[in-house]
């Protein structure tokens, strides 16, 4: 089927009802295969890194077509790319192959673009739009098929399929300090990239891992925070005050914006009482643009994608900050909150930390737990507003309450290394991989903070406010092809 076909069944009441009665099948058979205990992947580290091409002058670019699926794979927008690390052990041998994985992987994607005049920058939001220009270029549309459809989409059906299912009922509204545009497709999500952490843990303390994990993304985020701009053509009448302090995260606003059917569907999720909880909450899900196992051209007909392939799409648009993801080995923790980050030291140290961090909070029966879920949502969107400067949400390990970030950080390193340690890493290892991210705690940075003081810089030399963000995104990309870790732009 061509994409105009693909969009035109995906939309069809019969395939809606034939998906559902598919998922229903399929999630009681994974419930059943979880009560039987057919699940023993042990632990197990995963990592997925998204980015962005650009050309020589630093403007969006479409990435090279001979680097997709050889190096790299597509994400939604002819921009963005994804690079992804295979599963490994969580102990050292299989921490040293996840580094050598994501290190090799960056090293061939970089090459491959430099090879066509392009770089791939890891941020999380570009702020320098193509040559046609920000607003035209995230709104321009052609007719394939009969179809209207986003032109800078990547080309892939479940693309067309989303946007005419997320837009169904009316446009994007991107509504953030400064800046309330109207868009017609969901390609604004393609401002944002992310980092994600991958951590599978055995299937019967999944739940106590996924828990723990919803009560460390506000002080993990504030660390990470690196998109506090948009590009300068989507602000509308914005006092420079105003953007220089809408938020040092927009790329949550921004993906949360782009669900129009249903404004809940990208959030933190609520605790789990077991991962039988997991599938019932993707079976109650909104289904989103259907795709059933046939319409494929290639891939296994057999194996654990295929015996749950509805399902599993149906996972995949189950869009939440930190969501469960089930596969041949079980459950795992797909971690979904922080934004990619300038080198690959960076992303590797919070890959570690995320690691260390849940798993040491589970072996020392951390307190963390009694923090509420109400006050960790809270933390989250006060770490995207205000990054290190938020009223971030903790418990020690005395059971105390905090959101003074002197106690909870070293508190939160402190359970990271233990966590490290029990999986076997040595004290001189741990130091080495988790330096670029607390260095950054004791240098109280972030990128988001390097980016601001970089616009302000540039206001005060005489700039005006686009000019000072352009400025400033060349010399992020700059540094970024350095590939040194962030804390060493300081010095």
């Amino acid at each position: 089927m061509n994409c105009a076909e693909v969009v035109r069944q995906s939309q069809r009441a019969s395939t809606r009802r034939t998906f559902r009665r598919r998922v229903k099948r399929q999630a009681a058979a994974l419930r059943e295969a979880l009560r039987a205990e057919g699940f023993n992947g042990g632990f197990r580290l995963g990592l997925e890194l998204e980015g962005y091409t650009v050309d020589s002058d630093g403007q969006l670019a479409a990435a090279p077509n001979t680097a997709m699926s050889s190096v790299c794979e597509p994400e939604l927008g002819r921009h963005n790319a994804e690079l992804n690390t295979p599963a490994t052990t969580f102990d050292p041998e299989g921490v040293t192959r996840q580094i050598n994985s994501l290190t090799e992987r960056v090293t061939a994607v970089r090459e491959a673009f430099a090879a066509h005049d392009r770089q791939f920058v890891t941020d999380g939001i570009w702020t320098i739009g193509p040559p046609e220009g920000t607003i035209a270029y995230l709104s321009a549309s052609e007719t394939r098929g009969g179809i209207e459809v986003a032109t800078n989409l990547s080309p892939k059906d479940r693309y067309y399929a989303l946007d005419a299912d997320i837009t169904a009922t009316g446009p994007v509204e991107l509504e953030l300090p400064g800046c309330h545009r109207t868009l017609q497709t969901i390609l604004v999500e393609s401002l944002a990239a992310s980092m994600q952490m991958h951590l599978q843990s055995p299937t019967d303390e999944f739940a106590r891992y996924f828990n723990a994990a919803l009560r460390t993304v506000g002080p993990l985020v504030a660390l990470a925070a690196n998109s506090p701009f948009l590009p300068p053509e989507l602000y509308t009448g914005a006092d420079t005050e105003t953007v220089l302090t809408a938020g040092v995260e927009l790329r949550l606003p921004v993906f949360e914006s782009m669900n129009v059917r249903d404004r809940g569907k990208v959030r933190l999720p609520r605790d789990l009482d077991s991962p039988t909880d997991a599938v019932n909450r993707i079976v109650d899900d909104r289904v989103c643009a259907p795709y059933l196992h046939e319409w494929i051209t290639e891939g296994s007909s057999e194996g654990f994608e295929a015996d749950y392939w509805e399902l599993l799409h149906k996972q995949g648009t189950c869009w939440r900050w930190v969501r469960p993801v089930f596969g041949p080995e079980g459950p795992r923790i797909e971690y979904r909150p922080l934004a990619s980050q300038p080198s690959a030291a960076d992303v590797i140290g919070f890959q570690l930390l995320v690691a260390g961090l849940l798993h040491g909070v589970i072996i020392t029966d951390h307190p963390l737990f009694t923090l509420p879920w109400q006050a960790a949502q809270e933390s989250l969107y006060a770490a995207g507003r205000d990054g290190l400067e938020a009223s971030l949400a903790w418990v020690t390990r005395d059971g105390d309450r905090t959101d003074d970030p002197a106690v909870l950080y070293p508190d939160l390193f402190a359970v990271a290394r233990t966590g490290l340690r029990d999986r076997g890493l040595t004290d001189a290892r741990i130091d080495e991989l988790l330096a670029p991210v607390e260095r950054r705690w004791a240098a109280r940075t972030t990128p988001a903070t390097w980016k601001r003081d970089q616009v302000r810089a540039r206001l005060g030399a005489g700039d005006d406010i686009r000019a000072a963000i352009i400025g400033m995104q060349r010399e992020y990309i700059r540094q970024a092809g350095t590939g040194k870790p962030f804390v060493d732009w300081l010095e």
